[in-house]
């Protein structure tokens, strides 16, 4: 299992669009691929590759989010989701 933290910077947080791009991305890869972002009752999970899961996580700008890859490819998988997220999502 690989994990990085990563802030969202684009303006609009992850809204359907960089969602989408988001999900399409981490469905490239066999590894689980979830999203944890920490709120007042601990950590909040999302599976990565469901659009409604990114989208029930609420992330907005200026979120730190931990990407956290398991399985096969997870190294791969780490490195691609954090540079589309640091390249903005698209926006």
């Amino acid at each position: 299992m690989v994990r990085e933290n990563v802030i969202i910077k684009n303006p609009t947080g992850l809204h359907l669009r960089p969602a989408g791009l988001f999900c399409k991305t981490a469905m490239q890869f066999g590894c689980k691929v979830m999203i944890e972002k920490k709120v007042k009752a601990g950590v909040s999970s999302a599976n990565a590759k469901s659009v409604l899961s990114v989208l029930g996580a609420c992330i907005k700008s200026g979120d730190e989010i931990a990407i956290v890859c398991e399985g096969e490819d997870e190294e791969a998988a780490l490195e691609e989701m954090v540079r589309i997220v640091e390249d903005g999502l698209g926006e």
